[in-house]
């Protein structure tokens, strides 16, 4: 789907010149699923590079896989792409094995993470990555863009970590474009775009940003009526969080937490609520 001119992308990067840049991890994974005789099974498959898919034991009528990641992290100059198609009436569960680490980089281009879901009329995705950890130095420009026929479903979380502070770690030099787009029907229905750039942990500790807190998630959820479940789910909530229908079958929540375990204490019960269902074994806490 080409790109909406409404909601321009920030295409301010760190490129060099080619050949000053050292060889770099590359991974591009795609999957397919439809059904069969009741339930959602694998059609297309292709892998290359450092990215893998695995798929744990059939369970109930969804395909469960995960996405692995076999070069250990992300950093300057690498460039992985994953993209999932969902066939009329079938399910798609997909998740991580462990946490993506975008590890400091040398100067020059960012690291850059694309993934495309695709769900066809009466398709259901649930999209649930643990934890993107920034460390100081990062540089990374990530996409994900999610294509969805009017009655499909939608479950997607995407979690930020700026360093951990177990480890007194802090995010002080920092390149970072994220971007999620949300087409319904093949209009844009959700847009979200974060650019932060230097002093992270600076940033993310001013009141009105984000008051300290280095852990963020974004909910998507899409399901007919979801939106009058709103006041509910803000129920659910820890203080430092939010949330909107942005229509009836529509709801979009940020969840703030000042580390990625107090983050998981909210968000897992939060998510298995949406879910109506558990989530992946990897989501422990």
């Amino acid at each position: 789907m080409p790109e909406d001119p409404a909601i321009p992308y920030d295409q301010t990067s760190r490129a060099a010149p080619a050949a000053s840049l050292p060889q770099r991890a590359r991974g591009q994974a795609h999957l397919s699923v439809r059904t069969r005789a009741g339930a959602s099974v694998l059609g297309d498959l292709h892998m290359s590079g450092s990215s893998k898919l695995l798929f744990p034991r059939a369970r109930g009528a969804e395909l469960d896989a995960v996405y692995l990641n076999s070069a250990g992290g992300v950093t300057g100059g690498d460039r992985f792409a994953l993209s999932a198609t969902v066939d009329e009436g079938a399910a798609l569960r997909m998740t991580t094995q462990a946490a993506e680490r975008i590890y400091r980089a040398a100067p020059g281009a960012p690291g850059h993470v694309s993934t495309r879901l695709t769900a066809h009329p009466g398709a259901q995705i649930t999209w649930l990555p643990q934890e993107t950890i920034i460390y100081d130095g990062a540089s990374l420009d990530r996409r994900l863009t999610i294509d969805l026929a009017q009655d499909a479903r939608l479950l997607a979380c995407e979690v930020l970590v700026f360093g951990r502070r177990a480890m007194g770690e802090a995010v002080h030099e920092l390149f970072l474009r994220d971007r999620i787009d949300l087409h319904i029907g093949g209009a844009l229905a959700f847009a979200d775009r974060l650019r932060l750039d230097g002093d992270a942990a600076a940033v993310l500790n001013r009141a009105a940003v984000a008051d300290g807190a280095i852990a963020v998630a974004s909910v998507l959820c899409a399901a007919p009526g979801i939106g009058g479940r709103l006041d509910h789910l803000r129920e659910l909530l820890p203080p430092q969080a939010g949330g909107s229908a942005l229509t009836e079958d529509l709801v979009f929540l940020r969840l703030l937490a000042p580390d990625s375990f107090e983050l998981r204490k909210t968000l897992v019960p939060l998510l298995h609520e949406l879910a109506q269902d558990d989530l992946p074994r990897p989501w422990m806490l």
